[in-house]
């Protein structure tokens, strides 16, 4: 099974391709920096795992079909890419551009992505795209951009998943919002000086607060699902999304 993750150096990308490796995928890594790529590809392959990785600019859409052309067959394709979300303004005082930044940049790499993914999988009849938002979409004052920007990627999907359907192609969405393992110390002083460990435990803790389950789900838990949704055992499902965030209560 061929795996392409865009964006795959960060946190979520390390976590779910070392999961599909470890269930026997060959994971494609993609991103722009190559040395971050290449030392998780030997890491993966230091684990017994398959991993290939190119440096690959998920905006371009030359880029996008050449890679996917050296890749071949394309059974799942996941889209993790960077949009430039503004946060924490109150839309009132936010810009244009801060608006529309993560709109524009969220539905353009992940129509690129999508599309060069479902255009080789309804040949194959079968194959996997998944996409990756924070569910703002429904409701999250203060978030910015980012609730625009996830309503754009969540009608793609389920439009998407419409059209290739019939053909076998399964399309679904996934939301994550505030993962403590991504929110560490060096991350956040790097957008706030001020913040120390009492201040970050007390963000972990208001975190686990906020959810029914009253902990926040972890990397290895999100990269279980997103394996799971690309399984076979998953292939009654599509044109949907899976909040796996614990399910903030407010």
């Amino acid at each position: 099974m061929n795996v392409i993750i865009y964006g795959a150096a960060g946190d979520i990308g390390t976590a779910v391709a070392e999961e599909f490796a470890r269930r026997g995928a060959t994971v494609h890594l993609t991103g722009r920096t190559a040395a971050t790529l290449e030392a998780l590809a030997a890491r993966i392959r230091e684990q017994g795992g398959k991993a290939e990785a190119a440096v690959v600019d998920a905006y371009d859409e030359a880029a996008v079909e050449e890679h996917a052309e050296s890749v071949g067959r394309i059974d799942v394709s996941l889209n993790l890419v960077p949009r430039g979300d503004v946060q924490g303004i109150p839309l009132i005082d936010m810009s244009v551009a801060e608006l529309s930044r993560a709109v524009t940049n969220g539905i353009t790499t992940n129509f690129i992505t999508a599309r060069a993914a479902a255009q080789r999988m309804v040949t194959q009849g079968e194959g996997v795209i998944l996409a990756l938002d924070s569910g703002s979409a429904h409701g999250s004052p203060m978030m910015g951009s980012t609730g625009p920007a996830d309503a754009a990627i969540d009608t793609l999907v389920r439009n998407l998943a419409m059209e290739i359907g019939p053909r076998g192609v399964r399309v679904m969405g996934i939301w994550v919002a505030g993962i403590l393992e991504t929110l560490t110390l060096p991350k956040l002083q790097a957008v706030n000086a001020a913040i120390d460990e009492g201040t970050l435990a007390g963000i972990h803790a208001g975190l686990d607060a906020a959810r029914m389950l009253r902990r926040s789900p972890s990397l290895a838990e999100i990269a279980e699902t997103i394996a799971f949704l690309a399984s076979p055992a998953a292939r009654g499902i599509t044109g949907t999304w899976f909040n796996v965030t614990g399910m903030f209560t407010s």
